[in-house]
């Protein structure tokens, strides 16, 4: 029996939001929320973990920067206007037929879509994992509010490293040197 705060790969559904095009130039660390969200992807990729984008007002914000384009699929995207996108008619429906109750959490802005949407995930049933070096907002202090307003609502606030070596579960495999490239 594993921890409940142990994120597990055949629980886990990798959730990126709103890592837009559109928003780099005012998000602090949006190279490194990328960087790391790719991690994430790779790793989810190779163990066969279901991942979800979101892009908001993609009219307005352009479209998931280009590092993280070749993940999208036509099955995996989810245009929203909402900042939750648990508001959006089906998303919660759509999250809920991969029976994972685990959603890794990564993505922009740290204090409004991350914050909405991670809180209603909450409020729906879901475990939480919000991925700290995997977010981001314009004003690092919005980060900071968002982070403790999410740990007081009950998400593990984790980094992406850990989320990596908690879905591979040990050393000494394939997978995990494949892996461990990622993060030398």
């Amino acid at each position: 029996m594993r921890h409940s705060f142990i994120c597990q790969k055949k629980q886990a559904i990798l959730l990126v939001i709103d890592e837009q095009a559109g928003l780099a130039p005012v998000i602090t660390d949006f190279a490194v929320v990328v960087e790391n969200t790719s991690k994430l992807l790779k790793t989810a990729s190779l163990l066969d973990i279901p991942f979800i984008f979101t892009e908001q007002n993609p009219i307005k914000l352009g479209r998931t920067s280009p590092e993280l384009k070749s993940f999208i699929r036509s099955t995996n995207m989810y245009e929203k206007m909402h900042f939750s996108a648990c508001v959006e008619p089906g998303f919660i429906h759509m999250l809920a037929e991969y029976q994972r109750p685990q959603i890794v959490v990564t993505g922009t802005e740290s204090h409004v879509c991350v914050l909405q949407t991670s809180l209603d995930l909450i409020a729906a049933g879901y475990q939480v994992f919000v991925v700290e070096d995997a977010i981001a907002s314009r004003n690092k202090q919005h980060k900071a509010l968002a982070i403790k307003q999410l740990s007081a609502a009950g998400a593990i606030v984790t980094c992406a490293e850990s989320v990596l070596f908690q879905w591979l579960e040990k050393a000494g495999t394939t997978q995990f040197r494949t892996v461990l490239q990622l993060i030398k």
